[in-house]
């Protein structure tokens, strides 16, 4: 490994070390909003178990997220923005079973 290319390794994991630790801002944030789960869920006219199916995740982790437990992340926040703008594809999601 070049030396230039292992210094810069060696700083970034460095200032990577104190953004953890609360020593360092980070240089840039992404906050995504993610809209009321409990609020989209019944825009689609499903139950529970219904929505959780659709979305290939458990029921008690459709509750967690309905009662601000947990928040959903990666392709589910996703999803559930769509779900928010278009309550109506979620009839699609079955065919992709």
């Amino acid at each position: 490994m070049h030396t230039d290319l292992f210094n810069e390794l060696t700083q970034s994991l460095k200032e990577a070390t104190a953004i953890a630790k609360g020593q360092a801002e980070p240089s840039r944030r992404f906050v995504l909003d993610i809209p009321d789960v409990k609020a989209v869920r019944e825009k689609t006219g499903l139950s529970q178990a219904e929505f959780a199916l659709r979305l290939h995740v458990s029921p008690r982790t459709l509750q967690n997220w309905e009662q601000n437990r947990r928040t959903p992340t990666g392709a589910a926040a996703a999803l559930i923005r769509l779900l928010n703008a278009r309550p109506d594809v979620i009839g699609d999601f079955a065919a992709l079973g």
